[in-house]
């Protein structure tokens, strides 16, 4: 019988664990919020860029455009986003986060940067700023391969 592949210690599963790690202590720092780690992202993205559409704002987060809406409609539900309709196409839908979402996004942030500072937590600085560069990196590096 041939020996199993060693998964352990490969990219692809080292980084699926990493996420998992991140989520985690994501939803722990984040508890009192009832906010994934998507819904916050997308927030502050549209933030950044009020009266975008779904599709324009899913890009922006890297998360599929057509399950975007679902969270979405969460994030409306708890009334931290609206949607109007677009004047020039009735289909298209406009998003805004209303104040009551800015002042949510403004409480959790606090959570967040500690939730950031306990994944990197095993690490020094050095590795921090290391690992973060070289994400970023292969990150950037997939999404211009995929663009060609």
């Amino acid at each position: 019988m041939s020996k199993s592949y060693d998964f352990q210690y490969v990219p692809g599963h080292l980084i699926r664990r990493a996420q998992q790690f991140a989520v985690a202590v994501f939803m722990e720092e984040t508890v009192g919020f009832d906010v994934t780690p998507v819904q916050f992202a997308m927030l502050n993205a549209l933030m950044d860029a009020p009266g975008a559409d779904q599709v324009t704002l899913a890009a922006r987060v890297a998360f599929d455009p057509a399950t975007s809406g679902s969270v979405i409609g969460r994030l409306e539900a708890k009334g931290w986003v609206r949607r109007e309709a677009d004047v020039h196409d009735r289909r298209r839908k406009l998003l805004w986060v209303t104040p009551e979402g800015e002042r949510a996004v403004q409480q959790m942030k606090k959570a967040v940067i500690k939730a950031q500072t306990r994944i990197l937590g095993p690490l020094n600085a050095a590795e921090r700023e290391q690992i973060v560069r070289l994400l970023g990196k292969l990150v950037a590096g997939h999404e211009a391969a995929s663009e060609a």
